[in-house]
């Protein structure tokens, strides 16, 4: 088994030569040792040039001597497809590995498989040698709600639907409508998937209809693939269709809200501003909020949950909608602590 040290200078070489360009006039010793020390490998220039010498007698390298300071790179005609992952691609694919899961054909998925386990390896073999190989160890991305669990989804169904989306064509299914509280059979256009928190979306059209809706991938029960070409592709951007808030659900009219909130929660918005147009001033217990939004449900919920933090001003409607369904709550509390007292804080 190759000593620590061979694996380390293995590897730095292994490196050195996925940095060197194509052609003329190629690159100096000194850069090289700029971009391995970015890569996460220390090494002087007088190891990177005996480096070069050593791996010029086993590749196809070339020195352009013709100036200075000498430009090292592959000779002409030479393979640059080098096997293999560099520190930064390992890196990034451990990063990225579970978050395109529920993103990717399993077809393409299968095919990265592999290059998901070298890249493991690759940082396990490097840890003890590089700091930069326990980077994924060092951060992490996380969601600000409610952890909920996802969905179970059937393999079969998701595959039918990505292949769908791959091919293009239509497919043929039972969806499970939430809102009727019933099957239905339906003929979809697909255009894209969404994964929205714990949940995936399937946007589309319904034969014969043109509106594009969402359709939550774990309420399929049953998908076939067509032979029809899915109708509306061409015509549709899945990046305008995101801009649009459409995945905030609800009407998506934009109003300008006016509230009264908090000192404290005015000090969270000001970091994290609800649009570029926001404007807080400040008044007695606290500050007018003014800013241009969507009517979602999703702003619905964001200002139920800041309970008496915030006060809807205007809209009126927005005011009413927020007031009915906060009496609504305090008369069931109000309700269950006459019923039961311990509610309420009361001993026995």
């Amino acid at each position: 088994m190759p000593s620590a040290s061979t694996r380390s200078a293995l590897n730095r070489q292994w490196e050195l030569l996925r940095q060197l360009p194509s052609k003329a006039p190629g690159i100096t010793c000194v850069e090289l040792v700029a971009r391995l020390d970015s890569a996460g490998f220390k090494a002087s220039k007088r190891t990177i040039e005996r480096d070069l010498n050593e791996l010029s007698r086993q590749f196809p390298l070339q020195c352009n001597d013709k100036g200075s300071p000498y430009g090292w790179h592959w000779a002409a005609g030479a393979s640059l497809d080098l096997p293999g992952v560099s520190l930064s691609e390992a890196v990034s694919l451990v990063l990225v590995e579970e978050s395109i899961r529920k993103l990717l054909p399993s077809s393409m998925l299968k095919a990265l498989q592999p290059r998901f386990a070298h890249a493991r390896r690759k940082l396990e073999s490097l840890v003890s040698e590089t700091q930069a190989a326990r980077w994924p160890e060092k951060v992490a991305s996380v969601h600000p709600n409610m952890n909920l669990i996802s969905p179970q989804i059937p393999e079969a169904v998701i595959e039918r639907l990505h292949e769908a989306l791959l091919t293009e064509m239509q497919v043929r299914c039972s969806y499970y409508s939430a809102h009727n509280d019933k099957l239905r059979e339906l003929i979809l256009n697909p255009l894209a998937v969404v994964q929205r928190g714990p949940v995936s979306y399937l946007i589309g059209t319904a034969e014969p209809y043109q509106d594009i809706r969402q359709y939550a991938v774990h309420r399929f029960h049953e998908v076939e693939l067509l032979s029809v070409p899915a109708s509306g592709v061409d015509a549709f951007s899945l990046d305008s269709y995101l801009k649009s808030d459409a995945l905030s659900f609800g009407r998506l009219d934009s109003i300008q809200l006016v509230a009264h909130v908090t000192e404290g929660l005015a000090r969270l918005i000001r970091e994290t501003p609800l649009g570029p147009d926001m404007i807080l001033d400040p008044i007695e217990d606290g500050f007018r909020l003014q800013v241009s939004v969507r009517d979602t449900w999703q702003l619905h919920w964001w200002i139920l949950s800041m309970g008496n933090d915030i006060l809807v001003q205007a809209p009126e409607s927005l005011r009413d909608a927020i007031a009915e369904k906060l009496n609504a709550a305090a008369g069931r509390y109000a309700m269950a602590c006459a019923v039961n007292p311990y509610v309420a804080g009361a001993t026995t």
